[in-house]
């Protein structure tokens, strides 16, 4: 397999699989692997679309808790042919299928009221003048809502969610409200909430969000994760994340 530019090819925590990232273009961060460990999956089968999926982090990450189909769909194209290198080079080919494209078109290309589950590690910031935006597009793309709002990427989820069909995401504590209150338009009923802190002390910078789609009213609020301890080394619970095997 070849690597583009300054392209390297990582492991991921668990050294089982191998994923091609780029400081210039896209690396994942701890977000991503968090939402990854928090989505519902169902096991044996079922169909599944990560939304913003950068170079494919969630897709891999999930194919280790499931043996559903995976699609994952961005708009880059150089991070979807990354995407692909890192799907073909561990073999998932028959697994995971990265779509280059528009979100907000998924539900018309790949079918609406159709899957299990959708994940989202959206962009987090809202679009700002061009002045503001860093100037490495890759970078001002993840991270600004330039292409697509947090209202797109709930609406998209609803649409593409059979009945009964949970939506995960991963944001900032800031959008809480804004996050319930779309989720809530869009008939996806928050059942599952956890905040998630740097350290003992610190607030929250992270929160973790599901909903089922046409459920009733009950959100549990699940224990706190605190990523570091006292001495700025990962907790056990984050260790166990970041290097165990991925489970519900």
């Amino acid at each position: 397999m070849e690597l583009y530019e300054d392209e390297r090819l990582d492991y991921l925590f668990n050294e089982e699989l191998r994923i091609i990232q780029s400081p210039s273009v896209f690396s994942f961060s701890l977000d991503a692997v968090l939402l990854a460990h928090f989505a519902y999956m169902p096991i044996q089968k079922g169909q599944i679309v990560d939304l913003c999926t950068g170079n494919g982090v969630i897709p891999l990450l999930l194919s280790r808790r499931t043996k559903g189909t995976i699609i994952g769909i961005e708009i880059q194209e150089r991070l979807c042919d990354m995407a692909r290198r890192s799907v073909q080079y561990n073999g998932l080919e028959g697994q995971i299928e990265i779509i280059h494209g528009d979100i907000k078109e998924a539900p018309q290309r790949i079918g609406y009221s159709r899957y299990d589950v959708v994940t989202c590690n959206p962009p987090y910031f809202p679009a700002v003048g061009k002045d503001e935006l860093s100037k490495n597009e890759h970078i001002a793309i993840a991270r600004h809502e330039i292409y697509c709002t947090l209202e797109d990427v709930i609406r998209v989820s609803s649409q593409l969610l059979k009945q009964g069909g949970k939506a995960a995401f991963v944001h900032r504590p800031g959008r809480l409200l804004d996050l319930v209150t779309l989720m809530r338009q869009y008939r996806l009923e928050p059942k599952r909430l956890r905040f998630v802190y740097p350290k003992e002390g610190k607030e929250a910078n992270m929160i973790l969000i599901e909903g089922t789609k046409d459920a009733s009213p009950d959100l549990k609020v699940l224990p706190p994760l605190v990523v570091y301890d006292e001495n700025n080394e990962y907790t056990e619970e984050t260790k166990r994340i970041l290097y165990g095997i991925i489970s519900s």
